[in-house]
Parts: C-alpha cells; structure tokens; sequence
C-alpha cells in the first residue's frame, strides 16, 4: 500500500511508522523482486489448485503435481526480502500462517504463508528472498497438504477468512509475482 492510497482507507501515515524505519535501519531487506514461494524459483514441480478469485479465494494453493500429500514438508520459500510479522498456528483452518511484510519500489506489501507443517522463522526477523521459512503443511490434517499464498496492499488487516467475493486490499500471487520478477 502506498502512502498515497491512504487517503482511500482509514490506515494513517503513523501506522506506517514501525515499517519506516525497521526498514531505514536495515535497507539491506527492502525487496528488489520476487519468486514463488514453491519450486524455487519458478514454483517448478508445483501447480496452482485454486486460483485467486475461483471460487471467492483470495489467494493461490499451491500443490506438488504429486497430488495428495505427496508435498507434505515440501520446503516454502520467501518471496521476497522482507519482515516476518506473524509465525504462528493460527487454528481455525489456517493451521501455521506466517505473515511478511516486504516494501518494494516504495510501497508496502504482505505475503501470507498458511497450512505450514513447520515455520523455520520467528515474529520479529528478517527474511530474504529464496529463504526456507517453514514446510508445506495440512493445517493439522484439515486438507490434503498444500501452501495458501495470499499477497496484501494492505498490510494492516486482520487474518480474514481465505474466501470473500471483496477482493479489496488482495492482489493476484501469480500476476504480482510474474510482474515484480528480477
């Protein structure tokens, strides 16, 4: 989200603050780019299930063209340099989420890792792109493994749902990671 796009949401430029200067002091892990989080890092061996907005979803599942579980503890990868938010099982379906916060060109952005089996990293740290953080998961047997990207403009907002026909705040995984590749 762009300091500019505020003016559209009820997030003040003082929430930016934190993300302001972690990243001032540390300009070694604002992202240059991005690659997918699976098949490293071309999302190789790996297919997208469901689609941003088939179905409602908000994000992309990620699958081993295994099927069933057969990329259960597949290893996840950062999509980008950033900084680690949230790692933690999170319960209700969503299993182990982790949640990123990457800047980028000048803008803020989320990525939104959930139904790990591990998490390889702790709230509060720093990530580069192509980082193990944690293991395809199954949300503690709720589905057949599978990884749940979604990426966020808006870094602020609550966990949600996975599922919404309101795609505010959403970008495609797929076409924002295809676009911002280096």
């Amino acid at each position: 989200m762009s300091k500019n796009q505020l003016k559209k949401t009820n997030v003040s430029q003082d929430s930016f603050v934190f993300f302001d200067t972690i990243f001032s002091k540390k300009p070694s892990y604002i992202a240059k780019g991005f690659d997918f989080p699976v098949g490293k890092p071309s999302a190789k061996g790996y297919y997208n299930a469901q689609k941003f907005t088939v179905n409602n979803h908000l994000g992309d599942d990620w699958n081993g063209t295994g099927g069933g579980n057969t990329d259960l503890g597949d290893p996840i990868y950062a999509i980008g340099n950033g900084y680690v938010k949230f790692a933690e099982n999170y319960g209700d379906g969503w299993g182990n989420v982790i949640r990123i916060v990457h800047k980028y060109k000048g803008n803020y952005y989320e990525s939104l890792y959930a139904h790990c089996d591990k998490i390889s990293v702790k709230k509060g740290s720093f990530v580069t792109k192509g980082m193990k953080i944690g293991t395809i998961g199954n949300a503690d047997g709720a589905y057949y493994a599978h990884l749940h990207l979604e990426i966020r403009e808006d870094i602020f907002m609550e966990i949600g749902g996975g599922y919404s026909k309101n795609t505010k705040g959403f970008l495609n995984p797929t076409t924002f990671i295809k676009s911002n590749r280096n």
